[in-house]
């Protein structure tokens, strides 16, 4: 079940359900929206998952425990980068573990880490429906962010691998065709690597900066949107440098087939 205000989801049939996510803080329609479904359907939430730490998806864990007459825990995998937005303290968080499965009446989930996005996002196997909750790995509308590429390709080639029959992401629509829509994902950041590798073998330089390959590639880009195709190539070349592909040197890359050419 969607909830109202943000895409969180609170799953399972009985009196004691999980909720995927906690929206931003201080978002009093959604509280007012969470709490009206859970009287409603005479339920409470035994545990709140959270897909990652970022402020719209963890910003409203101390708001939804305030409103629920019961305790309930609060599970998240660890982040590897430093955490710059700490919870209340009043707020303790349970470790989630790679593959360990949570239950509640009428649901199975599943945990996947699934790094790129951030460091510590997970998403959530369905096992009743075949359905994945993909958090911000997967978006109902346009394509994702992610601060590690190499991690973010992996991560999109493990859910096309769990063959879901629907997904229903942290953010836009719900995914009818999530098949399509991952393979879409997958073959945009391949057409892009292919044309860095392009423009590398091609060039008269052998070593350019992400600005260089930007002003080469993305011609019919207005100029002061160049800085953020650079981040956005950044993030590809060191993809490519996990890779094995390339050679850095002072901020510029090249082609390792290259870097003893004249």
């Amino acid at each position: 079940m969607t909830l109202q205000g943000t895409n969180t989801y609170l799953i399972g049939t009985g009196k004691r359900r999980i909720l995927l996510d906690t929206g931003e803080k201080a978002n009093a329609d959604y509280i007012s929206s969470l709490s009206s479904v859970l009287q409603e359907h005479n339920t409470s939430i035994d545990r709140i998952v959270i897909s990652h730490w970022h402020h719209d998806h963890i910003g409203g864990v101390g708001d939804v425990l305030g409103c629920l007459p019961a305790r309930a825990d609060v599970l998240k995998f660890p982040r590897v980068d430093p955490v710059d937005d700490p919870l209340p303290e009043s707020v303790s968080l349970k470790e989630l573990v790679n593959q360990e499965e949570i239950q509640v009446e009428g649901a199975t989930l599943r945990v996947h880490h699934t790094p790129g996005h951030t460091t510590d996002h997970v998403v959530l196997e369905l096992a009743e429906e075949n359905a994945v909750f993909s958090g911000d790995c997967i978006l109902g509308e346009g394509t994702a962010v992610f601060e590690d590429l190499h991690s973010y390709m992996s991560s999109l080639k493990l859910i096309l691998a769990l063959t879901p029959k629907v997904i229903y992401p942290g953010h836009g629509p719900v995914i009818e065709s999530p098949t399509e829509k991952i393979q879409m994902y997958i073959d945009h950041r391949n057409l892009r690597e292919d044309q860095i590798i392009q423009t590398l073998k091609e060039s008269e330089k052998k070593y350019l900066t992400a600005m260089e390959l930007v002003k080469i590639i993305y011609k019919e880009t207005p100029v002061h949107l160049h800085p953020v195709a650079a981040v956005n190539v950044g993030h590809h070349l060191q993809k490519l440098f996990k890779d094995g592909l390339l050679h850095g040197r002072n901020d510029s890359w090249c082609l390792k087939s290259r870097k003893d050419q004249l």
